[in-house]
């Protein structure tokens, strides 16, 4: 019984659809706001919400491609970012943050 109750223990967020740690830290809601306001400032808003939009069901597809871009990416942005906005990207409402975040940055720089 002892084996079963350990394999429970290890497999438990396995195929689990909601990460282990329940909340963003402050750190991950700055770099989402970092990035919302790059993306407004750059006048890329639109492009960036259609786009975010169309992909909310493969976010989290979209986070293990971003794992794989680190080496390419790290030349303009830090590994250590990147990798934390890929963490960030598995949940499944961060989306959804980013989208709200542009529409603030949106409707204060208006």
């Amino acid at each position: 019984m002892r084996l079963w109750e350990r394999l429970r223990q290890e497999f438990r967020h396995a195929f689990a659809l909601t990460p282990a740690d329940p909340a963003l830290t402050p750190a991950d809601m700055a770099l989402l706001d970092r990035l919302a306001r790059l993306v407004v400032t750059r006048g890329m808003a639109d492009p960036a919400l259609l786009f975010l939009e169309s992909v909310v069901p493969l976010n989290f597809l979209g986070s293990q491609v971003l794992y794989g871009l680190v080496p390419l990416l790290e030349v303009a942005v830090s590994p250590g970012e990147v990798q934390r906005l890929a963490r960030i990207l598995e949940r499944r409402e961060s989306i959804d943050l980013l989208i709200r975040l542009i529409h603030r940055h949106l409707a204060t720089s208006a």
